[in-house]
């Protein structure tokens, strides 16, 4: 069994993207690994523009706290409301996200900064 993180490299996820006709399972899981695993100048590129995605798809859609390293915590209510999903249904994602990556993506209270 290979683990998320020896499923790419840079290249070969930078090549994916760069592709006009790749499948979109494939450029997600590219764009997905650049995240967690890319350089912070593309992990800055990548998020930017998710932030812009997620405002243009989901305008009412607003952060309640931010992480540890500044970024953007949603609440699973939240998000599971403007996906139109059940919230044990974005728990249980959320937890196969950090199942697959080896990274932690939820956090509570306590691992979070208030928006001022």
């Amino acid at each position: 069994m290979t683990t998320f993180k020896s499923e790419w490299t840079v290249e070969s996820a930078m090549e994916i993207l760069a592709h006009p006709t790749v499948d979109s399972e494939i450029w997600a899981s590219a764009v997905e690994w650049l995240l967690i695993y890319g350089s912070p100048e593309i992990r800055a590129l990548l998020q930017q523009a998710s932030s812009h995605a997620t405002k243009e798809q989901f305008p009412d859609l607003r952060p309640q706290r931010f992480g540890p390293e500044g970024e953007p915590c949603y609440t699973i209510a939240d998000l599971a409301k403007h996906l139109g999903i059940p919230e044990e249904e974005a728990a249980a994602q959320l937890l196969e996200k950090e199942m697959k990556h080896g990274v932690r993506h939820g956090y509570t209270e306590d691992d979070t900064t208030s928006l001022q």
